[in-house]
């Protein structure tokens, strides 16, 4: 191996050195990316947790009263002696606590002292015991509905209490307490991926997915907070203890955070306060998947690195055997420069004949263009100099009777006629430029007035009528205003055409919308014909009378515009065709 490969290979390594150190300090940065994500997506399952404890709360708090209106539970307050009406409280008691799913339901005079319990025939009954020391009895004995979270000194079980004043008339006689017990909302958050837990206003964990993280508290607690827990038997005393945790912030929602203990456990945590409970409940998911996610970017990562390695180190060896035999191929090379200069010499020359041939194909495609325009235009121009003959005739007759307005009249007729006949000649001239014309906004009704100029001659000849009432707003469309026309007076001659043997020849136009409908009251089209009626050379008029263009001229117009051009029979007798138009807005003419 010479010198100048092994510079390659340590160059190759070194830079794999660099990519693998890059990536170790990355590490943290796209673990800690991975937790932030794993945060947010325990935001979903925590809401939904807080939302059913909410609900069970909520179910509870108005039992309380509701319960505490029963008339027995008034009088037994008042003769606390009566064992039979003990015995029916009781009983009524321990019904109404399985009906609602509670732990106990227990009733409590003014001094404290619980006189009657759905628990009465259990042996941790509260029967008999004083409650006057916890704060749901002092608020309810003050007339409000009051709540509590509690370790149950008594029974062992954790509960939460509602309770609500029992009163006659005016005056407060008792209070009447409801127990539920918390622990069924740890069992289902047991299946969950994360861990869920809740802390009071003292950061005192009293509900959680982990049994062993119950009465321990986030933090050290004061001595007066311990005073105030052992005061009102929140909790067992002799169980509270420090969960030593420590806490790194991610983001504003989310921290990472260690609990120490036999194994030191690391977790994403995501919390959600609830202020009117005080609480602050919490979805820690285990930090593994996140740094498993990391691991799996950083190893895909890592194995793109390698590849752009490797191809940098064939391509750097490939660069080196060319240099080595580089020498060796001059002469190959003047040889190849020399075979590539006359195969060039052979392109540029194949290439000259096939711009030429192009160039011959493109005036055949004009040529072929222009014989079809020139068949239209030809078709076109029969209109307006049979109108221009008229009018010359006209003009001429009026001149030998000295009647000159008129004669002026159809002259200037003549010159818009031959107007009308320069503007399809330019059009030619457009057409043998480019396959298409521009379109635009037009207003339709403008154009329908222009083509029953042009027919009016006609008219005035040979009779007939065109009906036809302007719409009440202008109506605006896309085309061309001479094609358009061209297209509505070649419909409005052959509706002519089809009614020459009718007396009574009558052309109705009519708008709906932007189509315009043009029919006549002649002997319609045979349903076979139909389907051919827009064909080139087509044609239902005897012979001698047309050559078949013109509906399929106007057909090809119509395309144009981005419309269609249909036929069809009314009901009522006669042909009607409809040429619908694209909509245009005024807006456009402006800018234009």
């Amino acid at each position: 191996m010479n010198l100048s490969r092994r510079r390659i290979f340590g160059l190759v390594a070194a830079l794999a050195v660099l990519t693998g150190f890059a990536g170790a300090l990355s590490f943290p940065a796209i673990e800690r990316h991975y937790m932030r994500q794993h945060a947010e997506q325990d935001a979903v399952p925590l809401n939904l947790a807080a939302a059913g404890l909410r609900a069970a709360l909520e179910r509870y708090a108005p039992l309380p009263a509701l319960i505490a209106e029963r008339s027995a539970l008034t009088d037994l307050l008042n003769t606390p002696d009566d064992a039979a009406l003990l015995s029916a409280v009781n009983e009524d008691l321990r019904q109404t606590a399985a009906t609602v799913k509670a732990s106990d339901v227990y009733l409590m005079d003014i001094s404290g002292l619980t006189i009657a319990a759905a628990s009465y025939r259990e042996p941790g009954s509260y029967l008999g015991r004083n409650f006057n020391y916890q704060s749901y009895f002092t608020q309810a004995l003050n007339g409000d509905l009051s709540s509590f979270s509690v370790y149950g000194t008594t029974t062992g079980e954790r509960g939460y209490f509602y309770a609500a004043p029992v009163e006659e008339g005016e005056r407060i006689v008792g209070v009447l307490a409801i127990k539920f017990n918390i622990s069924a909302f740890e069992s289902i958050w047991r299946g969950a991926d994360s861990e869920i837990m809740i802390t009071d206003r003292n950061d005192f964990v009293f509900m959680s997915s982990r049994p062993d993280w119950h009465f321990r508290a986030i933090r050290p607690l004061s001595d007066a907070t311990l005073q105030l827990i052992a005061q009102n038997l929140e909790y067992p005393i002799d169980r509270i203890d420090l969960l030593p945790i420590t806490t790194n912030p991610l983001n504003a929602d989310a921290q990472q955070v260690f609990i120490e203990g036999n194994t030191r456990e690391s977790y994403v945590l995501t919390s959600l306060r609830l202020p009117d409970l005080e609480w602050t409940i919490s979805a820690l998911s285990p930090r593994r998947p996140a740094t498993l996610d990391a691991l799996n970017t950083l190893l895909i990562a890592g194995l793109i690195a390698l590849l752009a390695l490797a191809a940098l180190l064939a391509y750097l060896l490939k660069q080196t055997r060319q240099a080595e035999v580089f020498a060796k191929e001059q002469e190959v090379n003047r040889r190849l420069e020399a075979a590539v200069t006359e195969r060039t010499a052979d392109l540029q020359t194949a290439l000259g004949d096939l711009k030429r041939t192009q160039t011959d194909l493109i005036q055949a495609g004009k040529l072929s263009a222009l014989g079809q325009m020139s068949a239209a235009l030809s078709h076109e121009f029969n209109q307006p100099l049979a109108a221009v003959k008229s009018y010359a005739d006209n003009a001429s007759a009026f001149l030998d009777r000295g009647r000159l307005p008129e004669a002026q009249d159809n002259i200037s007729r003549i010159s818009k006629m031959a107007d009308r006949m320069a503007t399809i000649s330019a059009h030619l001239r457009n057409f043998a430029r480019r396959p298409q014309q521009a379109t635009g906004p037009l207003l339709l009704n403008a154009v329908i007035q222009d083509a029953r100029a042009v027919i009016e001659m006609r008219l005035a000849s040979e009779g007939g009528m065109v009906s036809y009432s302007p719409p009440d707003t202008e109506i605006w469309v896309t085309g061309g205003h001479v094609r358009l026309q061209q297209v509505i007076v070649n419909l409005i001659n052959n509706a002519l055409d089809a009614m020459e043997d009718q007396p009574s020849r009558v052309v109705t136009l009519q708008i709906d919308g932007t189509t315009l409908q043009v029919r006549d009251t002649g002997p319609g089209i045979e349903p076979a014909k139909v389907a051919n009626i827009f064909d080139p050379f087509f044609t239902t008029k005897a012979p001698g009378k047309g050559l078949g263009l013109g509906l399929s001229i106007s057909y090809n117009i119509v395309s144009d515009f981005g419309g269609t051009l249909s036929a069809a029979n009314h009901p009522d007798g006669g042909a009607v065709f409809s040429v619908t138009l694209q909509p245009a807005s005024p807006v456009e003419v402006a800018a234009q």
